[in-house]
């Protein structure tokens, strides 16, 4: 069964990795695209889908089955609501929206028009973490995760060199900065690897380096209901040449490291310290996001069952905000 997909929010997280993975699934077509800039939707490469700035006439388009949304956060909610109501299934950027309010009520969206939602943690299928959710059992008593996520975001950040809106450090759009848009993953990440998620959590975070409104960097703590210690230090204030990305997991007979894992690509290392270092291998062909929608589009024709229960990402989205409410500099 083909199902057709729509594109809503045409930025170059859609352009440049979202967009090539929908093409890639051979049961997805992209049959719809929608932006408020009309010049957003012209640099969208893909042939014989409705471009259009009006939403309803993008949720009518003939053949939409679901709407991968990457609009800022703060359009999260109203994008989602009336995605629901015309009966279309959404793959959901994170964060699931810029405070929680929003999020809860998406999510009831979602539920009471008993369409399917998921959220678009994108590192979950990333093939080197699907290897170490394999490679846990063999690290024995898991007692921490850490994670390192940092990248260089300053205001006039562009991926192409050309004029960008860079809404990421925009409080009003974002909801917050760093910690906002890099701790998802990682908390996300924490619960797919080990099976239990972060149940406590607290956060330090920092403006040192940019000064535009929102945090650029943060640590944050926590543990599970297991007692797993989980620390995640996430900044747009790492420059991008230097080592930045890094999650291990630490248990009682080894410790896994993935070193440049955690980004759009399937590239990066795996290595299991026991305690001799020893490469891991795994596949590479397939991106996070190439693998994520082929997963939903799966979901949505009724092949298989998604797995990740959206009231689980509120949960997440929840602890998340207030701890980062607690932590303002």
């Amino acid at each position: 069964m083909s199902i057709g997909w729509g594109v809503a929010g045409c930025g170059w997280v859609a352009r440049d990795h979202a967009l090539p993975a929908l093409l890639a699934v051979p049961d997805a077509r992209v049959v719809a695209l929608h932006d408020l800039d009309p010049a957003a939707l012209e640099r969208m490469p893909v042939e014989g889908a409705h471009r259009t700035t009006d939403l309803a006439d993008f949720l009518a388009t003939p053949g939409l089955d679901a709407v991968y949304v990457a609009v800022p956060n703060a359009g999260h909610r109203p994008l989602v609501e009336a995605a629901a109501a015309a009966g279309r299934a959404v793959l959901c950027e994170k964060p699931l929206a810029a405070d929680v309010g929003d999020a809860q009520a998406l999510v009831d969206a979602c539920t009471g028009a008993g369409v399917l939602l998921g959220t678009a943690y994108d590192q979950r299928w990333h093939p080197a973490h699907v290897r170490l959710r394999e490679l846990v059992p063999e690290l024995g008593t898991v007692t921490a995760v850490r994670i390192v996520y940092c990248c260089w975001l300053p205001e006039d950040w562009t991926p192409d060199g050309r004029p960008h809106d860079n809404w990421r450090v925009d409080p009003a759009r974002a909801g917050g900065g760093a910690a906002i848009d890099l701790a998802p993953h990682g908390l996300d990440l924490v619960g797919t690897l080990l099976g239990e998620d972060v149940t406590t959590l607290s956060a330090l975070l920092q403006t040192r380096v940019h000064d535009y409104g929102v945090d650029d960097g943060a640590l944050l703590t926590g543990s599970t209901d297991g007692g797993v210690l989980v620390s995640l230090h996430v900044a747009f204030n790492t420059p991008d040449a230097l080592p930045r990305r890094r999650l291990e997991v630490v248990g009682t007979r080894g410790l896994a490291v993935a070193v440049d894992t955690m980004g759009q690509t399937a590239g990066g290392s795996l290595t299991l310290y026991r305690p001799d270092p020893v490469d891991v291998p795994f596949a590479t062909g397939t991106t996070p996001f190439q693998a994520q929608f082929a997963a939903f589009t799966d979901a949505v024709a009724g092949g298989a069952w998604w797995p990740y229960d959206p009231a689980r990402d509120l949960a997440l989205h929840r602890l998340l905000l207030t701890a980062l409410d607690g932590g303002k500099p």
